[in-house]
């Protein structure tokens, strides 16, 4: 029995959720395991509920669960709501500090059949297979933030940047030994020229470095990394950076892939892993069954490799997704001349029968 906590959200969680965990049944049905599904609020949704976008209740469900499945949060309805009650703020990174979820691994991989749904070059992105590992609870995100009157009558705004020596060093090493397991290089991403922190990121990367000679290492800044994700994105393996600048990268990562609609991510590190699409809740489309659920149902598929070890069953989610695409099928994001336009539901039928078959 795998316990997973159902967190739907807000816009289109509520709908690509569902198709993940027809992905996840059907990986039951096919090898004999049992999936145990508890949903909870989370987010704008909970904050209309009960008052607060992460209740309680959710996070003891969390803590309960041996992983979590999470849609999306937020949305222009709770933007004027005080800081700390926005869904982003006072949901998304409380559960990954209470969670101790520091690492977030977003896989890039072009499935041949959409690169043309991609506006770069065939020659530049076909065969992208890239990892971006990005620290996940420092930074500014998580620093102290503060405003203060000035003498104009304008505001002052502080947000500060911190990290310690330890938070490097362990998302360092793990992307090191994610490295080892794929093609032996990394690339770490700072701003050292400028930045004190990006100066300590890159003096504990070099020194991490003498202990794994098997891996090629490099040194890059955010902005030419953030060139050439788009000039020469093949010669990434495995790229680790920090919190604001991994969550920028990623979503640029994220067109060599045709949509971000195709982004998975997950978060773990501590003993219940997050896992969920890179995208957000995309209220424009919210409820019109036009979201494009395989970024949701793939995250789905690293939640069997990361935190259940099933590397065979994660593997035929993946194969299911690319069969899918390559017989033609779909959503409105990836739409092309001469493919077969499918809804959500459809979308998420298809994998399960793909997978059912394979």
């Amino acid at each position: 029995m795998y316990k997973i906590a159902v967190l739907p959200g807000d816009g289109i969680g509520v709908e690509i959720v569902p198709e993940a965990i027809k992905a996840l049944q059907a990986i039951g049905e096919k090898f004999g395991h049992e999936f145990q599904f508890t949903e909870a609020l989370i987010g704008g949704a909970a904050y209309d509920a009960v008052g607060h976008p992460l209740p309680e209740s959710t996070l003891a469900a969390c803590r309960e669960s041996d992983a979590v499945l999470l849609g999306a949060i937020g949305g222009p309805k709770w933007e004027e709501l005080p800081v700390h009650l926005r869904p982003e703020v006072g949901a998304l990174l409380p559960l990954r500090k209470e969670l101790g979820l520091y690492a977030n691994l977003r896989p890039c991989m072009l499935f041949p059949s959409l690169i043309q749904a991609s506006t770069l070059k065939e020659e530049v992105i076909a065969g992208v297979d890239l990892m971006v590992i990005r620290e996940l609870t420092g930074g500014l995100y998580f620093g102290e933030k503060s405003r203060e009157a000035t003498a104009d009558g304008g505001q002052k705004a502080t947000d500060i940047l911190s990290y310690s020596t330890y938070e490097i060093e362990r998302i360092v090493r793990f992307a090191y030994e994610t490295a080892r397991k794929r093609r032996h290089k990394l690339c770490s991403v700072d701003k050292a020229n400028v930045i004190e922190t990006s100066r300590l990121w890159r003096e504990t990367v070099t020194e991490l470095a003498k202990e794994y000679p098997d891996v090629e290492t490099s040194h890059m800044y955010v902005d030419n990394c953030s060139m050439q994700l788009i000039r020469n994105p093949k010669q990434f393996d495995v790229i680790v950076t920090e919190n604001m600048f991994g969550d920028i990268l990623t979503d640029e990562a994220s067109m060599l892939t045709g949509s971000i609609g195709m982004l998975p991510s997950a978060s773990i590190g501590g003993q219940v892993g997050v896992y969920e699409p890179s995208h957000g809740s995309a209220p424009d489309i919210a409820g019109q069954s036009k979201a494009n659920p395989l970024a949701t149902i793939l995250s789905a598929a690293m939640m069997l490799r990361y935190s259940f070890n099933m590397e065979k069953e994660a593997t035929v989610i993946e194969q299911a997704v690319h069969q899918v695409m390559e017989d033609g099928y779909r959503t409105p994001d990836l739409m092309e001349a001469g493919k077969n336009l499918v809804n959500t539901i459809q979308m998420g039928d298809l994998v399960k029968q793909s997978i059912l078959k394979g």
